[in-house]
């Protein structure tokens, strides 16, 4: 993948991706009865009281970065953080990512927050299956069976965005070209096509520090995600995904090495694209 993130004092505490799907209006007190009356029966008030107490212990989990192990199980948290324009860390086929709704600039923005990256650096996406990717980039001039020889697999592809991209503006907003990936790793496919979005994709790392092969690598940023998800060590190493520029017709310039550039180089010239330098 590309090297590319008040509590309401007195109410009762939720999580922040519930927060956010609340109507943007202000807050009318009548919406909350425990402050608009003044006397309740004591059963009550502790009911409330431990409604507050709870919902603080999940805000407090929520921010800490909850782990999950990355399976089929989990999948719905995923969406749901994702919908709510939260961060999550997630496995892939070559790395462990950040990823947030692609057409979220707010969700973006966290992962430019969290990786402490300029915002010059650009995203990669990520997106369920090889039929999603001409909703985001031109594949037209692409020889017919190429994107499915080359995905899913481990390698980032580059195309230009095209007028009909449904990628929002604010992404990678100097560049008219994206990188595209689709993962050979089932579970975050899943939560890209859950969405109904593409995923902003990038590794889960301080800029310049090493890539992260399991989640211990980047444990110091778990607080920063919604949550966390365990897909044990991945085996690839820290190449990261090869990322290919597929621009222009007829050709292929390699801009990353990455942990696949003989299998993609094969395929390409199979294809008869010529590698320019």
């Amino acid at each position: 993948m590309i090297s590319s993130a008040k509590t309401i004092e007195r109410l009762p505490l939720f999580p922040l991706f519930v927060l956010k799907r609340l109507p943007h209006r202000c807050v009318q007190v009548s919406s909350f009865p425990f402050l608009s009356q003044k006397r309740r029966p004591s059963g009550v008030i502790r009911s409330y009281m431990s409604q507050s107490v709870d919902n603080t212990e999940i805000v407090s989990k929520f921010r800490a970065g909850v782990i999950l192990p990355a399976t089929d199980d989990h999948i719905e948290e995923a969406i749901e953080a994702i919908k709510a324009e939260q961060v999550i860390a997630v496995p892939t086929d070559t790395l462990y990512g950040f990823a947030c709704d692609a057409c979220s600039a707010e969700a973006v923005n966290k992962i430019y927050e969290i990786k402490g990256r300029k915002q010059t650096s650009p995203l990669a996406i990520s997106v369920a299956d090889v039929s999603d990717i001409s909703r985001f980039a031109t594949v037209d001039h692409l020889p017919h069976g190429l994107l499915d020889s080359l995905l899913p697999g481990p390698v980032t592809v580059v195309l230009r965005r095209g007028d009909s991209s449904i990628l929002d503006k604010s992404l990678n907003p100097d560049l008219d070209s994206i990188g595209v990936r689709v993962p050979d790793f089932n579970f975050i496919r899943a939560v890209a096509r859950g969405s109904g979005s593409a995923l902003a994709l990038t590794s889960a790392n301080l800029s310049g520090q090493p890539s992260s092969v399991s989640i211990k690598d980047f444990e110091n940023l778990w607080q920063h995600c919604a949550y966390v998800y365990d897909g044990g060590v991945i085996p690839s190493g820290r190449a990261g995904s090869t990322v290919v520029d597929l621009i222009k017709p007829g050709l292929f310039k390699i801009l990353r090495p990455g942990s696949a550039r003989q299998e993609t180089t094969a395929i390409l010239e199979k294809f008869g694209l010529e590698e320019v330098p």
